[in-house]
């Protein structure tokens, strides 16, 4: 969620640490800052506006040292007081990704022993932890930042992701980690710690992952690596991509209506050129994994949860395999009956997303070996962490509310119910050419169901003026209901809820009144004739019905009745196509109510903590 830039180099480093946290704005955040040392002081700008607001214009900033983050608040509001980098009594400065769990006893701890808190964070505590190994006399720590960072972390519960430098000196930079990701990066101009390899990919020309407990000591022209036992070590270098977040919007106007557009793209690119169902198309290995299988146990949260609950209906309908779809941040803290006949799958568009990543950790130390990470980050933890990957090629993806992200792992999950349904020896070589013709086909019905932009655009005026929605869908597009509600709540901010419409007897219907609109999402498929049954108790309160229905539906508009018809009903894969048509439901809507639509409230793109 929050993101750490570190620089030290020969030059100015002010210009690399901005441009790494602007690299960075697209995950969300409440508030940035920037700390440089110079003149063997600490120079900081801090605010709770955009990074393109820090005062290093008016107030100048320079020198080789430096560190900033862009931080999504959990402890303490966003304000400018708790906005890091954090110092403390001018010497030591840190930013931090993750949650110190112990952080109040040792803040109390800190303050019998005379240290003053400015925030309300738990991120101060590290400093001042920092500085109490640095400046304590006749200790192993003394006057030895490395050696203070290692001794400061071993009293943490938590996860963290760190960067310390020390106004006294210049010439080094730290960065630990512990359940929170942070790279090292080599580039001509020194060398940089990032919690993400973009912020440096303009920078730096090689990186490495630091490992759980790492730590890193930093100069202009070297690095050391130690590991959680203390012992030296290296960590494989690989080339840094470059990527260019330029991205002219003409003729949108965000970056999530762009993404939106860009879904026929993305699903080509993921597609690429599987022209055959393989399994080798997941990893080397996984003819033999699949092999071995009885179950399928899919973790996620969020939007790539949705992907998974659509999966479900795809894996135990083509492939003829149970299915379980299970919150990851529910999944660690309940006891489980594992199966190690199960295929463990995550799915994370970033691959570190922190609840999904513990689940996974969770299932493993269970004994699950046959773990599939579906992600949109080839050098993701969960890649790493999985035996099997598959990468999903939707590009950068800068709004925060995922779009083709989104319809992109479904597409993975399909091409995985269909390899474990061949595999099988559910899928004959017939259908396996149908399937493949009608996925090839995919970017063409996607194209015709964009063209649907405008009538969609003339429904979101009155959503606009609404506070409350309901979302019906029956079968594999109920989970499709699911994300168009959370796609209307995440930014258009009105409340939306999302139910298989046969539960609305069940209390949901107890809202509906003519003030609630009551979006429906209604495929040609056979349970279409149980939905328009739906839809009649929904009438009878006087319920406004906004149906999404396929062009052989036979559902008209009348009084209080209005349909979006989409050009053609696509089988198995129809949740993909009625998946976009809420997307830009909820768009237009945002738009109408005059809401930060790329950086909606509260809210990050990558959730890195729990």
């Amino acid at each position: 969620m929050c993101g750490i830039v570190g620089a030290i180099g020969a030059g100015n480093c002010v210009p690399v640490l901005v441009e790494g946290l602007r690299r960075l704005e697209y995950r969300g955040y409440d508030s940035c800052g920037i700390a440089i040392v110079a003149d063997s002081r600490l120079q900081r700008s801090r605010t709770t506006a955009r990074v393109a607001d820090l005062k290093i214009q008016t107030e100048p900033l320079a020198g080789g040292l430096g560190i900033a983050h862009t931080r999504w608040a959990t402890h303490g509001k966003p304000d400018t007081l708790n906005a890091h980098p954090h110092v403390s009594r001018d010497l030591i400065a840190v930013v931090h990704n993750g949650i110190i769990e112990n952080y109040e006893d040792l803040r109390r701890r800190l303050q019998a022993m005379g240290y003053q808190f400015e925030s309300e964070t738990d991120t101060e505590v590290i400093a001042h932890l920092v500085h109490l190994a640095y400046t304590t006399p006749d200790t192993a720590s003394a006057g030895d930042l490395l050696a203070s960072v290692r001794a400061a972390v071993a009293e943490l519960q938590g996860a963290y992701a760190i960067a310390v430098m020390s106004a006294d000196r210049p010439d080094t930079l730290i960065g630990a980690r512990s359940g929170s990701p942070l790279v090292v990066a080599v580039g001509a101009g020194g060398h940089f710690l990032a919690s993400d390899a973009l912020a440096v990919a303009g920078s730096a020309t090689q990186m490495a992952f630091l490992e759980e407990g790492d730590l890193v000591a930093l100069s202009a022209t070297t690095l050391h690596i130690e590991d959680r036992h203390g012992q030296t070590v290296t960590r494989p270098m690989q080339a840094v991509q470059a990527i260019s977040l330029a991205v002219e919007l003409e003729p949108y106007q965000h970056h999530m209506q762009k993404e939106i557009f860009e879904q026929p793209r993305a699903v080509a690119d993921t597609l690429d050129d599987i022209l055959h169902l393989q399994p080798d198309l997941f990893g080397a290995e996984a003819e033999a994994h699949f092999a071995a299988i009885d179950s399928v146990l899919i973790l996620a949260c969020g939007t790539s949860y949705y992907s998974g609950c659509t999966a479900k209906y795809w894996l135990e309908a083509v492939a003829g395999i149970p299915c379980q779809v299970e919150i990851a941040s529910e999944y660690r803290y309940r006891e489980t009956v594992p199966n190690p006949k199960a295929l463990v799958v995550v799915i994370s568009q970033s691959g570190e997303t922190a609840d999904t990543l513990a689940a996974l950790r969770h299932a493993k130390a269970l004994g699950h070996t046959h773990t599939l990470a579906i992600c949109n980050v080839a050098s993701s933890a969960m890649v790493r962490e999985t035996a099997l990957a598959f990468l999903t090629r939707a590009g950068v993806e800068i709004g925060v509310a995922s779009t083709k992200a989104f319809t992109t792992q479904l597409v993975a999950l399909y091409l995985v119910a269909l390899t474990l349904a061949k595999v099988r020896r559910r899928l004959d070589a017939a259908s396996e050419h149908a399937a493949i013709h009608q996925l090839r086909h995919l970017p063409q019905a996607l194209n015709a169901v964009l063209a649907l932009e405008p009538q969609i655009m003339a429904w979101s005026a009155a959503f606009a003026r609404k506070e409350n929605a309901l979302f019906l869908g029956r079968g594999r597009h109920y989970p499709i209901a699911l994300e168009g509600a959370l796609k209307l709540k995440e930014i258009s901010y009105i409340h939306a809820e999302a139910y298989p419409a046969g539960e609305l007897k069940h209390g949901p219907l107890a809202l509906v009144t003519d003030a609630m609109p009551v979006v429906v999402v209604a495929p040609n498929d056979a349970l279409l004739e149980k939905l328009k049954s739906n839809m009649q108790e929904v009438r009878a309160r006087g319920g406004q019905l906004y149906v999404f229905a396929d062009a052989d539906t036979h559902i008209a508009s009348s009084d209080g009745i209005s349909v979006i018809r989409l050009p053609e009903h696509y089988g198995d894969l129809s949740p993909i196509l009625h998946v976009v048509p809420l997307q830009l439901l909820a768009y237009h809507t945002a738009c109408a109510r005059g809401t930060d639509v790329d950086k909606p409230r509260n809210l990050a793109k990558s959730v890195t903590v729990e």
